[in-house]
């Protein structure tokens, strides 16, 4: 079902409100991570779990939420997942203990699968001329509401009760949702009749929570602790019992068929490392931005001004959207992700140059989220190409994990080498100049083997045909001469 002529971009444009909505709700904690154990009274490492919790909630929500926006329908799913984002916001506004503050925002990562779901559904109701670009500004949201996240909530820490930033959180996932109702039409499911598959679901789930948990917690439990160990190991049984079962199972919750096609899979493994990439920049920006001039590298700038000197990149996104929706159009989502990759290595490049001034960080912000534009508008555009429509959202939720998994791996990389890596000033230590220095390089070393992976991604089978669309024929043939055969 494809939208009327004149409703595509009402419907984009609420998608990606939304998106930016989803997004904001996820990064605008950032500024009280520091103030959570003075807010609650509490030690750093049961603050910590605050963010733990989201982390390890949204990878188990995205890729169940894909899989039942298939089988659901997209629409109501994305409604479904806004309902967690507005109870966990009011949670954590109310919240008079960190208990019930890690709570709400485990509510809150409930609803992480509201972006990759907005992008699922615009095959279903963007005419195909207008998808890329489409793709590339909802995509674009996942910055813009870090953009907007971040000077906002330092805002309201620096000059009122930091619990308002969880109700005007929910307040728009309210608009948001309200807006989704009234204007994006409903679209049948891709694989209505399909039964779930909840012990796929559990087996992805229990992997990927041991992995992150493993991942997060290694750096304070110990790299080499039985926890640590055990948890990993668990992971690793996990994930090949779950590879056992989907592999047999009728209908599964991820067709690792289709996971296994050079497209898709070389995409994933390109999308962690992406997502590596574009965190390791986050890790150290800010930082120095905020460190005392007193350390000689660090530039003395307020929670707010670091916020609002990083705002502009976010933005920087949506303004590019349109250019990589262009670039997908005329050259492939192959060569915008090479392209995005690259530009992204350059950010790095530029930051080792420019880490001394405010001015330079800017540049580099700017140059880093405009690869990151590219890159995150051309991975679901090969991903949708590449996929039979009725697991378009499964397929999509699963490469936002990937992306995911890549962030996670990156903290906690990046986390080690800028603990290892200190200065004493006064009485803690603090990450040297040559450990920043040493994150951005790893960021450039990432970016670059992002780019080699995607090199090796192979290219549409035809020519001339939309890039979003150019293998979808050759999929629907393969799932049918596969059911024929059985």
């Amino acid at each position: 079902m494809s939208a009327s002529p004149a409703r595509p971009r009402a419907i984009v444009a609420v998608l990606a409100f939304a998106g930016i909505a989803s997004s904001l709700t996820q990064t605008m904690v950032t500024p009280l991570i520091a103030r959570f154990p003075e807010i609650f009274d509490s030690s750093a490492a049961d603050t910590a779990w605050i963010v733990t919790a989201t982390l390890l909630a949204a990878a188990v929500a995205v890729p169940i939420a894909g899989r039942l926006g298939d089988l659901l329908g997209k629409k109501r799913m994305i409604l479904i997942v806004a309902v967690p984002l507005i109870l966990g916001g009011i949670v954590c506004a109310v919240a008079p203990t960190v208990e019930i503050m890690i709570v709400g925002r485990a509510l809150q990562g409930l609803g992480s699968g509201m972006v990759p779901l907005g992008i699922a559904l615009l095959r279903d109701v963007v005419p195909r001329e207008r998808l890329s670009s489409a793709i590339a500004t909802v995509s674009a949201t996942l910055g813009v509401g870090g953009a907007i996240g971040l000077p906002m909530s330092a805002a309201v820490v620096q000059f009122a009760d930091w619990r308002v930033l969880f109700l005007v959180g929910s307040a728009v996932t309210v608009v948001a949702a309200a807006a989704i109702w009234i204007v994006v039409p409903t679209t049948p499911a891709g694989a209505a009749g399909q039964r779930f598959d909840g012990l796929g679901a559990l087996g992805l789930a229990l992997g990927l929570v041991s992995f992150i948990l493993a991942i997060s917690k290694g750096s304070e439990w110990g790299w080499g602790s039985p926890l640590t160990i055990g948890l990993l190991a668990l992971a690793a049984v996990a994930f090949a019992g779950w590879g056992v079962w989907e592999t047999r199972a009728k209908e599964p919750f991820v067709d690792l068929r289709t996971t296994v096609r050079p497209r898709v899979l070389l995409t994933n493994i390109a999308s962690i490392f992406v997502g590596f990439g574009m965190y390791a920049s986050m890790l150290v920006m800010p930082q120095v931005l905020q460190l005392p001039a007193a350390t000689g590298y660090g530039l003395g700038q307020s929670i707010l001004a670091a916020g609002l000197w990083m705002a502009p990149a976010g933005l920087m996104m949506l303004l590019l959207s349109p250019v990589a929706g262009r670039l997908i159009d005329a050259r492939g989502p192959k060569f915008t992700l090479v392209v995005g990759v690259v530009i992204l290595a350059v950010g790095y490049g530029v930051g080792l140059l420019g880490m001394g001034s405010t001015w330079g960080l800017l540049i580099t912000s700017l140059v880093i989220n405009s690869g990151v534009a590219f890159a995150y508008g051309a991975m679901p555009a090969i991903i949708m190409g590449a996929v039979p429509r009725s697991e378009t959202a499964a397929a999509n939720g699963f490469n936002t994990l990937m992306r995911s998994l890549g962030t996670t791996i990156g903290a906690a990389v990046i986390g080690v080498i800028l603990a290892q890596m200190t200065i004493p000033l006064g009485d803690v230590a603090v990450p040297s100049e040559a450990g920043f220095r040493t994150a951005l390089i790893i960021g450039a070393g990432v970016s670059i083997t992002a780019a080699v992976v995607a090199l090796f991604i192979p290219s549409p089978a035809r020519r001339g045909e939309d890039a979003a669309f150019a293998v979808e024929a050759d999929v629907q043939a393969d799932a049918e001469a596969e059911a024929v055969a059985a």
